[in-house]
């Protein structure tokens, strides 16, 4: 006689198998309940902690199906032992993915204003900006900021951000960041003469960022007040090979690099 399995379900209405992912740290999946998405910092007695870009964490059950990975379905298992301890961190202090491919890019961009900018930017961000798929421009002066935005025209699905140099108010960079209206363009600044000041000067080995007096160069009068030579272009590779992550950095440009990101990458 033929046998006939107890479950009598069709097969069309049968869960296909999906793949069981061990939750070793630094893996990033996306719990589709809530949108969260994170990396795996912990693993313990049937819960995984995720943490986003941004340092929040949240603790979920590892349940079948649970989770997403690279859009895929799957169910997360505790990984085996003698796994990694802990997740290594990018230079901006976010948890790095290993073997992470770089997001297709995003329409939205991210103008920086100077080349030295866009250098330090790509340092301390560039792990990151690849994962986000968030593309860097250099923009060469803030002079052609309202053509430029004017070309681009932001919108919902096409943010643009810009960082600028000296943003203070009452300056011609201040008046002409005022002058950007839109709702899905975002002009910030640090407050510095340029961005060598924005590396701390504890990085570099000396006690302080010299004053310039007014109507020098700016630059110029640095390396001769430090005793370096007066070539600009070596200066900066000297201060650039000083920066190694976040920590060498002030916290006036942190926090503005983090906020264009954010808001590029809002949904």
């Amino acid at each position: 006689m033929r046998q006939y399995s107890a479950d009598l379900t069709p097969p069309w209405k049968k869960p296909k198998p999906v793949p069981e992912v061990a939750a070793e740290p630094g893996l990033v999946v996306e719990e589709p309940g809530t949108g969260f998405c994170g990396a795996v910092i912990r693993c313990e007695a049937g819960t995984v902690t995720l943490e986003d870009r941004f340092g929040k964490h949240r603790v979920f059950p590892m349940e079948p199906r649970g989770f997403l990975l690279e859009g895929r379905v799957v169910t997360l298992v505790r990984p085996a032992p003698g796994g990694p301890a802990r997740p290594t961190r990018t230079a901006s202090g976010s948890v790095a993915v290993p073997g992470a491919r770089a997001r297709v890019a995003r329409a939205g961009r991210i103008y920086v204003e100077g080349r030295h900018d866009a250098e330090l930017v790509e340092k301390v961000w560039g792990d990151d900006l690849r994962i986000e798929g968030v593309v860097v421009e250099y923009l060469e002066g803030v002079d052609d900021l309202p053509s430029i935005v004017s070309d681009f025209a932001p919108g919902p699905d096409a943010r643009l951000g810009v960082l600028v140099d000296h943003l203070v108010p009452g300056s011609k960079e201040w008046r002409i960041a005022q002058s950007v209206t839109s709702e899905h363009a975002l002009v910030v600044g640090h407050p510095y003469i340029d961005i060598w000041e924005a590396v701390k000067p504890s990085s570099l080995g000396i006690d302080a960022w010299p004053r310039i007096p007014r109507g020098q160069d700016w630059k110029t009068g640095v390396c001769r007040a430090l005793g370096w030579p007066e070539n600009t272009g070596a200066a900066w590779q000297r201060i650039l090979s000083g920066v190694h992550s976040y920590k060498d950095l002030e916290p006036e440009l942190l926090g503005r690099v983090e906020e264009l990101i954010d808001f590029v990458t809002a949904p």
